[in-house]
């Protein structure tokens, strides 16, 4: 099958590790892999600030990139939200409406994409370390994306996945919201980090590398030696 990437823009820029990982295996599983260098950004950001028109802008480049894509994966919960969900409600009414709702109907999440479309549920990892999982809100709430993840991990050769009681609960980034309600961010997201920590668990592991990079700067900072990694950061390990 021919794939077409999304890569967020936090990820190519401060994670490029994840966005490696997805084509590793997806390339593993017998796929072509292809990534549209004119990609940046889906147009969130100024979406979540009211900015309706600016994000159109921004949107308007992606649906051009991919409108002969035959499917698009994002590796991420919160930009899959974007082209699934809420492009087709930022471009009704618009001349740009059918070419949203054809892009929403061929992206899928990355762990979805694997297990709902693909039927892999054993992608041949192994990583021998105790983990536990954070459900992002966009990847859970807006695409329902819960047991993909989970199915993924217990194939995982060697990996213990430890469920914290908060597996569910926002960890407070939420991207602008982090930067506007600093305090209330940071309380949500140190609930999000105990909770973690009670599991005794070496990793946390999300669709979202930017959930993750909440978590991991609150936790350096209370200098604890849980780490983090995308989810596709762990299926591409095989040794």
């Amino acid at each position: 099958m021919r794939i077409s990437l999304f890569i967020p823009c936090y990820v190519d820029t401060f994670y490029p590790r994840a966005g490696i990982s997805v084509v590793e295996v997806l390339e593993r599983l017998g796929h072509t892999v292809e990534c549209p260098p004119s990609v940046t950004c889906c147009g969130q950001p100024a979406l979540n600030g009211g900015f309706w028109p600016q994000a159109r802008a921004v949107a308007e480049g992606v649906l051009k990139a991919y409108q002969n894509a035959d499917v698009v994966v994002v590796a991420s919960g919160s930009c899959g939200a974007m082209l699934k969900v809420f492009y087709p409600q930022i471009f009704q009414d618009t001349p740009h409406y059918e070419a949203a709702l054809a892009l929403a109907e061929k992206t899928w999440e990355f762990s979805d994409f694997l297990v709902t479309k693909l039927g892999a549920t054993d992608v041949g990892a192994k990583f021998a370390s105790t983990v536990t999982f954070h459900d992002g809100c966009h990847g859970l709430r807006e695409l329902g994306v819960q047991s993909q993840p989970r199915v993924l991990l217990s194939q995982v050769r060697g990996l213990t996945l430890i469920e914290m009681t908060e597996a569910q609960t926002c960890c407070g980034f939420g991207g602008a919201f982090a930067v506007k309600f600093a305090p209330i961010s940071t309380a949500m997201g140190e609930v999000k980090c105990a909770s973690a920590l009670a599991t005794g668990a070496e990793y946390i592991i999300s669709n979202d590398s930017s959930c993750l990079m909440h978590l991991q700067g609150l936790l350096d900072r209370q200098r604890r030696p849980l780490k983090s990694l995308h989810l596709a950061e762990v299926l591409a390990r095989t040794s």
